[in-house]
C-alpha cells in the first residue's frame, strides 16, 4: 500500500495518554456518532487504541541490540528518534543511513537508479516475460508501470513508461480520471502472468480492487479514520471501479499488445459477474494482490464480496477478506466455484470477532491481503493452500475439491501490533521438509512497533499446525556504524520473499527476503533445525533522486530469475541485480537458454 498519506500526525495528536498500555477512549455520544457513519463500520468492540509508547520502554540496550516497543498505534508517517538512533548517527541525510553492506558471498552485477526505474518508491510488483528472444520485466503500481528489457543484466533500458502524470495534483481519487496513459478507473493491478497452451501465449490476470486508503480528508474530524470521516467512507462505498480482476492476452510487451479476453466481479450480488454492472458502486473490495493461478484450471483470489465481510480494525480499510476460486478451464470464461472465509470477519459474527484480543485496537489488518500460498497445483496432486490472515492468523485450507474449500488447521501467532502480521507464507520448503514461513510486515519508521518475527512453522500435519523456530534477526556488519538495523531510519523488517510467478523453480534450502532497510537477506534453511543468514545486501537508505518523503521504504521488493540465477531488489532508489555463486550458481547474464513458459507447476 501506499504509505505516505499524510494521516499519522493527526492520528497521534489524538492518542494523547501516558504509559505504554494506556488506550483512548471516547464517550458513548462518540461511538453512536461513529457507529452511525456506515453500520459496516460500527465498533464491534469499544475503543482500544494504543497510546503513544513510553520513550523509556524500548531503545538501543547496553549490548547495542534494539528493544521494540510492546504494543504502538499504526503509524506510517513519522520519525520516531531514539537516543543513538539515525537522527544522531546520520544528522546530514536527516537520519538515513547513506551507507552499503554486503556479504562477500553477494555480487552486485548492475544498478539502476533514479525516478525511471521507481514506478513508486514504497511498493511495486514485478512479472516477467519472454518475446522473440527478448526477456522483459515489469514493474508497477496501479497507475505508474515501467516496462524493461533486462536480457542483459549490466544494459537494462526503459522500453515503456505509463503513469498518469498529466493530471498534476488531483484531490480525492485521480484513478476516476482519465489520464495520458489510462482511461478513467483503470490501472494496472497486481498480477499473475502464465503460459496457456489453448491460447498459444501469456495470460495475465490483473487484480481491480479500491484503494487501501478511504479518502479520510473528506471527513469531519481531525482523527483521520474511517471512524470519524463519514464522508470519506460515503466516497469510498460511491466508487464506480471495477470490484474484480480482468483478463488479458499478451500478444507482446508492451500496454498496447494488452487484448482484454474477460472482466470479471468479485461483488457476489452481482446476476452475472462477466458482465458486471458498471453504472454503479460494486460491493466489496475487489481482488487483492497477485492472484494464485499457475496457469492450471483453478485460481484463487483474496477477496470481501459483500460490504458485510466487514469486521476490520484497520483504521483506512474498510473489509476484512477471505477467498474464492475460480474454475479458469477457459481464462475468458471464468466461473466462480467456492467463497470461504474465517468466522468472525462477517456482520452478524461479532461474538467470535469478540474473541480476538486485537478487537477494539483499531490497528491490526484483520483478513487477508494475499490469496492462498499453494505449495503444489491441484492437478499436480496438491491438496493445502496456506491463507495468512493478518489479525486472524494462519489457517490451513483443503483445496482438493475447489468447490468445497475447508479449513483443516488453524493458528493464531502471537500479537505484534502495530504493523501487518501474517502477511506471507513462504512454502517453498514445504514438499521438502514440512516447513513453512510465516511473516508479517513493519508499517512504522525507526522500529517504532514490536519486531515482525519470521515464524517457522511445522506443518507435517496440518491439522496441528506449530511455531518451531524463528529466523534468526539480521544484524549489521561488525565494522558498521550501526549495531543494529533500527539505527538506520526508514522501516526494519521482512516484507515478502518474491512471488510464486518468478520464472524457474525456487531453490531448495535458500529464502531470500526484502528487509526494508535490511535490503535482501539470504536465509539457509536447509537445515530446518539450524536456519541462519547466509548473505545480504543492503543500500543505501535513498539515492540522489530520492524525496525526503520517500524514504521510509528503503527496499520494498525482491524479484528473484531462479532460471538466471538473478534476484532484482526493487527500492526507493531504482533496482540492483545481485548474484551469489554459491547460494544460487553461477548467474546468467544474457539471454535465458530457454524462455519463461511454466504453467501449472
Amino acid at each position: 500500500m501506499n504509505r505516505r498519506m499524510k494521516w499519522a500526525a493527526a492520528a497521534t495528536a489524538v492518542i494523547a495518554a501516558t504509559g505504554a498500555t494506556a488506550v483512548v477512549t471516547r464517550t458513548a455520544d462518540e461511538r453512536a456518532s461513529a457507529a452511525a457513519v456506515d453500520p459496516d463500520i460500527a465498533m464491534v468492540c469499544e475503543d482500544r487504541r494504543p497510546s503513544q509508547a513510553d520513550p523509556g520502554s524500548y531503545g538501543m540496550q547496553n549490548d547495542g541490540s534494539f528493544l521494540h516497543p510492546a504494543l504502538t498505534y499504526v503509524n506510517e508517517e513519522e520519525q520516531h528518534p531514539f537516543p543513538g538512533g539515525g537522527e544522531e548517527l546520520f544528522p546530514a541525510t536527516g537520519g538515513y543511513d547513506p551507507n552499503t553492506y554486503r556479504s562477500d558471498n553477494v555480487t552486485v552485477e548492475a544498478h539502476y537508479g533514479g525516478q525511471r526505474f521507481t514506478p513508486d518508491p514504497f511498493h511495486s510488483w514485478q512479472n516477467i516475460v519472454d518475446f522473440d528472444g527478448r526477456r522483459y520485466m515489469f514493474q508497477y503500481d496501479r497507475s505508474e508501470a515501467r516496462v524493461y528489457d533486462i536480457t542483459d543484466v549490466k544494459n537494462v533500458r526503459v522500453v515503456e513508461s505509463l503513469s498518469r502524470s498529466d493530471l498534476g495534483e488531483v484531490e480525492g481519487n485521480d484513478e476516476a480520471l482519465a489520464g495520458k496513459d489510462w482511461a478513467a478507473h483503470d490501472f494496472w493491478g497486481a498480477s499473475t502472468i502464465q503460459w496457456s497452451e489453448r491460447y498459444g501465449g501469456y495470460i495475465m490476470v490483473q487484480s481491480f480492487e479500491m484503494r487501501r486508503q478511504i479518502p479520510f480528508w473528506l471527513g469531519d474530524t481531525p482523527e483521520h479514520s474511517k471512524f470519524g470521516a463519514p464522508g470519506g467512507v460515503a466516497a469510498a462505498r460511491a466508487d464506480t471501479q471495477l470490484k474484480g480482476f480482468k483478463v488479458y492476452k499478451l500478444n507482446g510487451p508492451r500496454k498496447q499488445d494488452w487484448q482484454l479476453l474477460a472482466t470479471v466481479s468479485t461483488d457476489a450480488a452481482q446476476d452475472d459477474p462477466l458482465a458486471p454492472d458498471m453504472s454503479g458502486p460494486q460491493q466489496g473490495s475487489g481482488s487483492l494482490d497477485v492472484p494464485h493461478w499457475d496457469g492450471g484450471r483453478y485460481m484463487f483470489v483474496s477477496t470481501a464480496p459483500s460490504d458485510d465481510w466487514s469486521n476490520q480494525e484497520y483504521p483506512t480499510y474498510l473489509y476484512a477478506n477471505g477467498f474464492q476460486v475460480w474454475d479458469m478451464a477457459d481464462p475468458a470464461q471464468p466461473r466462480l466455484l467456492d467463497t470461504w472465509h474465517r468466522e468472525g470477519m462477517v456482520r452478524g459474527e461479532e461474538a467470535a470477532y469478540r474473541a480476538n484480543p486485537r478487537c477494539g485496537n483499531r490497528t491490526s489488518w484483520m483478513g487477508s491481503r494475499n490469496p492462498l500460498y499453494i505449495p503444489t497445483p491441484i492437478e499436480a496432486g496438491g491438496r493445502y493452500g496456506f491463507a495468512a490472515m493478518g489479525g486472524f492468523g494462519l489457517s490451513i485450507l483443503d483445496i482438493s475439491d475447489p468447490a468445497n474449500l475447508r479449513e483443516v488447521g488453524h493458528l493464531d501467532i502471537p500479537m505484534s501490533v502495530s504493523g501487518t502480521e501474517a502477511d506471507n507464507v513462504d512454502v517453498s520448503q514445504f514438499e521438502r521438509t514440512g516447513m513453512v514461513y510465516l511473516s508479517g510486515y513493519p508499517l512504522s519508521e525507526d522500529c517504532y512497533e514490536p519486531y515482525k518475527d519470521i515464524f517457522q512453522i511445522d506443518a507435517t500435519d496440518p491439522a496441528n499446525p506449530r511455531i518451531v523456530d524463528r529466523l534468526p534477526r539480521p544484524t549489521p556488519p561488525e565494522n558498521a556504524p550501526v549495531t543494529d538495523f533500527c539505527q538506520r531510519g526508514g522501516s526494519f523488517g521482512p516484507k515478502r520473499s518474491g512471488y510464486y510467478t518468478s520464472p524457474g523453480d525456487p531453490k531448495d534450502g535458500l529464502l531470500i527476503y526484502d528487509f526494508y532497510n535490511a535490503g535482501a537477506q539470504f536465509f539457509d534453511v536447509s537445515d530446518p533445525e539450524n536456519p541462519r543468514i547466509a548473505g545480504y545486501f543492503a543500500p543505501p537508505t535513498f539515492g540522489p533522486e530520492t524525496q525526503d518523503w520517500a524514504r521510509s521504504n528503503p527496499t520494498h521488493g525482491v524479484y528473484v530469475e531462479y532460471d538466471r540465477k538473478i534476484v532484482w531488489l526493487l527500492t526507493n532508489d531504482g533496482i540492483y541485480a545481485l548474484s551469489s555463486d554459491s547460494l544460487l550458481g553461477t548467474p546468467n547474464l544474457g539471454a535465458p537458454a530457454e524462455p519463461f513458459r511454466t504453467s501449472a507447476r
